[in-house]
């Protein structure tokens, strides 16, 4: 691993800018001492004395400060006070002097970027808890960050706007977020941002320009080979170079994941209201269903997020019209291809009046708002699906009350922080799809009415908890193993020969014959995944859990991990003694069958 380079940028500003001003300073204060210790005075009994070098200095002291000591230690003769003149003026220029370039240094663009710098990099230090380094503010990485602190993961954001890191102290973020305005590339930079940390996890690029993504992609992985790296891209040139990198390193593409997405919900309508609910999405319920019709679909707009989602409808068995302006040379040829702008008279050539949906893929929201308009005039029951590129227009869309409302920054933030904090989830859909198929569609509603009946209610509690380290607080809900080396309760009562299941870890300490609000979404365990486990399933140190459930049991949850006591409750129904004495007394079957639990020591 690389080291972090030592940088003093601060103290090399200060002493550059204000090289002169001190110098000049010196200069005047050491001129005029000299002349005070060579101008005799007169004492009382009218002898020629010397000041000594400390009543000059002291002399010069109290002037700067403008307070009036008297002419100390003996009256001034009048060379003296002429002298005292000099050194008055002289010195008020000179301070004067200072004092400007003090205000000079104070307001140089150069000096407050790196004390800003140096500030962020002393944060960074501090940081001892698991974090994340996100480069770049902007729609993407906002959400993503209040994502991460919604799940209490420390993050460091890294942005060349100064407008963006300015509001990150002004948002009410639940964990420590620090930004720093500088260059992402720049490798001095990520490394400020805490890289080289060890409890660093997640590099996460989401700057607006792909090219610096992959340089802040390859600079990570070259810097820290441990560190996990998600970044945005949407360009197949990218990508191939982006997986050479490893399998550490994520890259996200926000239209491919709509489109496998899109294809999932009209297979199985109940994946959407399911997802929506997961992901903490307000006032998403799961009774709340949404059906895209099959038939026929019209496309506007034909670029990258165009190419996958013709690609995922028709392999449902839909066909696809598309209205493009300026077509590919490779999509000339398509069947059912209109060139030209999705107005009225070129959405009819489209078969926009009898077609079942249309999406309004363009770059621009405001063309797209158009297209809608315009689809809604000719067929208005159609159902639509709107991409939209900016969420301030958030409000606009939801006015215009759209079926679906693609945004690419939302579709990368969640997938993102889902790899983060839940990383099995991929596995839990990917399971829920596999049997939904198997089963007809029946599997996933079955799930959808489990959940709804054991948990219900909106914006559930998603967390991964590692038995391991279950005792460490913080790190549960970043979904990253740092620790484990202190035994926690189910490391304790399993060595003591005790099985605990997951039905044990649902039980409500304060009354075990009720169960959490809480189930458990899949066990990762060495003999692999399982989704969906049963409550009889046994769970071992070094199983990694997905739960999903209200704030209440991930508070009770995590404490029924890291005490003993309260897991051995939830198992015998029996309270252990806790002091010392009376756990020697109960060893001795003095109060009850200790053949019943064993316990270690605390």
């Amino acid at each position: 691993m690389a080291k972090a380079p030592k940088s003093s940028r601060v103290n090399f500003i200060i002493l550059r800018y204000m090289r002169r001003p001190i110098l000049v300073l010196i200069t005047v204060y050491a001129t005029s001492m000299v002349g005070w210790i060579l101008i005799p005075g007169i004492d009382e009994n009218g002898n020629a004395v010397h000041q000594s070098f400390f009543h000059a200095f002291y002399f010069l002291t109290y002037t700067v400060t403008t307070t009036g000591f008297g002419e100390l230690p003996y009256p001034f003769t009048e060379a003296q006070r002429m002298w005292g003149i000099v050194s008055l003026y002289i010195g008020v220029i000179a301070w004067f002097y200072a004092l400007g370039s003090i205000v000079g240094l104070v307001q140089n663009a150069d000096f407050k970027r790196s004390l800003a710098e140096r500030q962020f990099a002393k944060r960074v230090t501090r940081i001892s808890d698991p974090f994340c380094i996100v480069c770049g503010f902007g729609n993407t990485g906002a959400l993503l960050v209040r994502g991460l602190s919604d799940a209490g993961m420390t993050v460091t954001v890294v942005d060349w706007k100064d407008e963006r890191i300015k509001t990150v102290s002004l948002r009410d973020y639940r964990s420590d977020v620090s930004g720093l305005c500088a260059d992402a590339r720049v490798p001095e930079h990520l490394i400020e941002a805490g890289l080289l940390k060890p409890n660093c996890k997640a590099v996460v690029a989401l700057t607006q320009n792909e090219e610096i993504n992959l340089k802040i992609s390859v600079t990570a992985r070259l810097l820290n080979p441990e560190v996990w790296v998600a970044t945005q891209s949407t360009s197949s040139i990218h990508e191939d170079t982006l997986a050479t990198l490893g399998d550490k390193v994520h890259i996200i593409d926000p239209f491919q994941t709509y489109a496998k997405y899109l294809g999932a919900v009209i297979a199985n309508p109940a994946i959407h209201s399911l997802n929506q609910w997961l992901a903490g999405t307000p006032d998403a319920t799961l009774d709340k269903v949404l059906r895209p019709p099959k038939g026929n679909w019209v496309l506007c707009g034909f670029g990258r997020m165009g190419h996958w989602l013709r690609e995922a409808l028709e392999a449902q068995g839909i066909t696809t019209s598309v209205v493009e302006p300026n077509p590919l040379p490779d999509d000339e040829d398509l069947p059912n291809l209109i060139v030209g702008r999705a107005s009225q008279d070129n959405l009819v050539k489209a078969g926009v009046r009898n077609a079942a949906g249309i999406v309004a893929g363009t770059n621009n929201d405001s063309d797209n708002l158009s297209i809608l308009l315009n689809a809604r005039a000719l067929n208005p029951d159609i159902f639509f699906v709107v991409r939209e590129n900016r969420y301030r227009n958030l409000v606009v869309f939801e006015a215009a009350k759209v079926d679906l409302i693609m945004m690419p920054g939302l579709v990368s933030a969640r997938r993102i922080l889902f790899l983060l904090i839940a990383p099995m989830m991929k596995t839990f859909f990917e399971t829920l799809r596999q049997r939904d198929t198997e089963q007809d569609g029946r599997f996933i509603d079955e799930v959808v009415d489990h959940l709804g009946s054991v948990v219900g209610g909106t914006q559930p509690r998603i967390w991964t908890l590692d038995t391991l380290d279950a005792d460490i607080h913080d790190h549960d809900r970043t979904g990253f193993q740092v620790g484990g080396k202190r035994g926690n309760a189910l490391q304790r009562l399993t060595d003591a020969g005790r099985k605990v299941t997951l039905e044990h870890l649902m039980g409500d300490p304060g009354d075990r014959s009720r169960r959490l609000a809480c189930v458990p979404l899949v066990i990762e365990s060495e003999c692999g995944a399982q989704v969906l486990p049963d409550l009889s399933t046994a769970v071992l140190p070094g199983d990694r859990l997905l739960l999903c459930g209200d704030a209440r049991a991930y508070n009770l949850i995590d404490a029924t991990m890291h005490n003993e006591y309260t897991l051995a409750y939830l198992m015998t129904g029996k309270d252990l003694p806790r002091g010392w004495f009376m756990r020697w007394l109960f060893t001795k079957r003095i109060f009850t069958n200790a053949s019943e639990i064993k316990t270690t020591e605390a």
